[in-house]
């Protein structure tokens, strides 16, 4: 079943409201401040009275209202890291295969599929008189067939295009 997709004012609305929640939570937080910074007060009157005991026992109850502080005081709390998603390895790019230039010859097959000789494309009549003198002199069929080979380039050609590549 397909979901229906939810209008913009709604979101909008729930968004606002979401808002305003926040704000009002902020708000009460700081009316807690704002109480606890008056019971700060008060002691701190009462500390004055206890100046005249010796400093020992002033750095224990320092300490002590310190952590007392610690527990009274409102826990906020705070949005959770989102996990840190491993960024995806760049796909190493594939090269292209080097672009092999191919010559049509004329191959002389025996019955099991050997080339025998091969002979360049505009020899065609030499390579059928081949196939069948082949084929009186060893009783056995032989055929022409065209055959695809590389080009091979000579060293000589791959530098001279080189260099018209680096000008």
């Amino acid at each position: 079943m397909a979901k229906r997709t939810r209008s913009r004012m709604d979101l909008r609305n729930e968004y606002d409201a979401a808002e305003r929640r926040k704000e009002e939570e902020a708000q009460v937080e700081e009316e807690e401040e704002d109480e606890e910074e008056d019971d700060d007060d008060e002691e701190e009157g009462d500390e004055e009275a206890d100046a005249e005991k010796p400093a020992a026992d002033d750095d224990d109850e320092e300490e002590a209202a310190g952590d007392e502080d610690d527990e009274e005081a409102p826990k906020k709390k705070k949005p959770k890291p989102k996990p840190v998603k491993p960024k995806a390895k760049p796909k190493s790019r594939a090269r292209t295969a080097k672009v092999v230039r191919m010559r049509v010859v004329w191959g002389v097959f025996n019955n099991s599929n050997q080339c025998i000789a091969t002979y360049d494309y505009p020899k065609r009549s030499d390579a059928d008189a081949h196939a069948a003198k082949l084929m009186n002199d060893k009783r056995s069929t032989h055929f022409v067939q065209p055959v695809k080979e590389p080009i091979e380039e000579k060293k000589e050609d791959k530098k001279e295009e080189k260099e018209k590549k680096s000008k």
